[in-house]
């Protein structure tokens, strides 16, 4: 399969202090990808670099062979870069529709329609919530708007950071559920994750990373199954995140 993404050692931080060493990773049409690491390890910086948020100090990054490396995150977007934040970033008094309606605020009103009804056969329980506002949520819903959001570009390739993080395990194996039907439905997949155990089940292939760099890749069947990458972070994993 012809390499979607690709990362070419690349670096870079914040104020001067490099926290992403040289790191070359690459991810093919099709697939379904994590990264997963300890809490700092330098995750979320390496996806602000590739959207654009923060600039390289080094390296190079590619998407469906374009160089990004002049282009700000709009345009990143605009190419088909699906991007879910860390922290969600919704506007808490907007409602459900109204925040899913920012990802696609250039599409004509026909198409804003077709868009909003994937999004709700996606994720249901959104169209019975699509006129309340986004503060009233539980933590679940609002990562389904923001995952929403995100498809509402209609995106090649869907890059979440930490999309677990503060969610019930059960709410955990409802999103992952999603993501498995988006990918299965052909949507590239990169997920960067702590919750590595619900991270690997999903993903084909794995890359751990350690203090900015990358240490090992295999596929994710393998890494599961390495007990000092078990012992380091995947723990006990709960029978509900892994539905």
């Amino acid at each position: 399969m012809p390499e979607l993404l690709q990362l070419q050692q690349v670096s870079g931080g914040y104020h001067g202090r490099t926290v992403v060493h040289e790191v070359s990773l690459s991810i093919a049409e099709g697939e379904a990808v994590a990264a997963v690491g300890a809490n700092g390890a330098g995750k979320t910086t390496l996806l602000r670099l590739i959207m654009g948020q923060l600039p390289l100090s080094g390296g190079q990054v590619f998407f469906a062979g374009r160089d990004l490396a002049r282009l700000p995150p709009f345009e990143r977007v605009r190419l088909g870069i699906g991007y879910v934040p860390e922290g969600r970033a919704l506007f808490p008094e907007m409602t459900v529709e109204e925040n899913l309606e920012i990802g696609a605020y250039r599409a004509s009103r026909a198409d804003l329609r077709q868009r909003l009804a994937y999004i709700y056969q996606i994720f249901p329980k959104l169209q019975r919530l699509r006129q309340t506002r986004c503060r009233l949520l539980s933590g679940g819903e609002q990562q389904m708007v923001t995952v929403g959001r995100a498809l509402m570009t209609h995106p090649r390739l869907l890059i979440l950071d930490e999309p677990s993080t503060g969610l019930a395990p059960r709410v955990v194996g409802e999103l992952y559920q999603a993501l498995r039907a988006l990918h299965a439905g052909g949507l590239t997949v990169f997920v960067v994750e702590q919750n590595a155990y619900a991270a690997l089940r999903f993903a084909q292939r794995g890359y751990v990373f350690e203090d900015g760099h990358i240490t090992r890749v295999a596929p994710a069947a393998e890494l599961l199954h390495d007990p000092r990458l078990v012992e380091s972070y995947v723990g006990r994993a709960s029978p509900m995140a892994s539905s």
